[in-house]
């Protein structure tokens, strides 16, 4: 997995604290992921190092359900660092899971989309830097602390409508318990649905001094790290997660980073390049990494990058590479074989 200049996270020092309360040493955590000590007291860390954590502490753990549901309950929420502890202290849950969202954004590596329609709410989970999926335990946390956060925030028991995860996730019965609703394995993205109505839910720990205080320091964050990122970059990662069976429009996008599309056209002029070409790169990047994954079939990869028939991938792949989808696949999975036999 290539690290990218924007992919720094910092685990939180709450995060080896709950573990021990589980009685787990982050020592044995740091050793199982193969990283150095020095990683419980400098905490900052890239996507693929920060996976590797959590698959670390899934292994410790045994089962993933157990774990997801032992640290949500026993993680303090003044533990939290500033960007999450904001949102515990917001008016109600819908102000709060959209300052989550917002501020997501400077604590990588997980970005929410969040959708309210007719009487549900869903957020979807997706990964700002990495072409792979996180590990379940990980995802299973994220998710549950969205409805712990809810919990905790208004001081009632609320309950999930429906929770979806891509990968088995262990005790579904206990997971079913803990979110109090179906859990349906094996679905195409990771998501929890809440009941809209329980946005409406004022938080008992509201505290309008705290976040007079907070909002504008994470606002200032937030905007200097938008600036310091190109939009270019930006564009292609929003066009990367929505290519599937379609193709991205200028407006869609534009929408997304809340200009306008004659803004943005001028905006990446600026940056010597165009929708069109960053729509290509994209395409060409995600067929790359999806064909490296032997398990996709062709028709599939094509669908993937928004192509409606594979004779248009084939013509563009070859444009790109010079030669056929399936001989780059050959010819790059027996090197890639060969490697790991070394």
């Amino acid at each position: 997995m290539k690290s990218h200049p924007s992919d720094r996270i910092t685990i939180p020092p709450g995060f080896w604290a709950a573990l021990r309360q589980l009685g787990i040493d982050a020592h044995d955590i740091a050793r199982k992921a193969r990283l150095p000590l020095t990683v419980i007291t400098e905490p900052v860390v890239t996507t693929a190092q920060y996976f590797a954590i959590w698959q670390a502490y899934s292994d410790l753990i045994g089962d993933t359900a157990k774990g997801i549901i032992k640290l949500a309950t026993v993680f303090e929420t003044a533990k939290y660092p500033p960007t999450v502890l904001a949102t515990y202290h917001a008016r109600d849950y819908r102000d709060a899971l959209n300052r989550m969202a917002r501020y997501k954004r400077l604590c990588p590596p997980e970005s929410l989309r969040i959708i309210e329609e007719g009487e549900h709410c869903t957020i979807e989970l997706e990964w700002l830097y990495s072409e792979q999926p996180g590990p379940p335990m990980l995802v299973g946390i994220t998710l549950a602390c969205l409805l712990e956060l809810g919990r905790r925030g208004t001081g009632q028991p609320l309950t999930a409508r429906l929770v979806e995860f891509s990968h088995a996730m262990g005790d579904v019965q206990a997971l079913e318990a803990y979110f109090g609703c179906r859990i349906r394995i094996g679905a195409k993205c990771n998501r929890l649905t809440l009941h809209r109505r329980d946005l409406d839910r004022p938080f008992v720990s509201y505290n309008e001094e705290l976040l007079e205080i907070l909002t504008p320091v994470l606002d200032r964050s937030l905007d200097e790290q938008q600036r310091s990122r190109s939009i270019a970059e930006m564009v292609k990662w929003i066009m990367k997660r929505s290519l599937t069976g379609g193709r991205p429009d200028i407006q869609t996008v534009a929408k997304e980073l809340g200009m306008s599309d004659r803004t943005l056209q001028r905006r990446l002029t600026e940056e010597n390049t165009s929708f069109k070409h960053l729509l290509t790169q994209a395409r060409h990047e995600q067929a790359l990494a999806y064909l490296a994954d032997p398990s996709l079939d062709i028709k599939e990869v094509a669908f993937l990058i928004g192509y409606e028939d594979q004779n248009s991938f084939y013509r563009a792949f070859r444009l790109w590479e010079g030669v056929t989808p399936s001989n780059w696949r050959a010819e790059h999975l027996g090197t890639l074989q060969r490697a790991s036999t070394y």
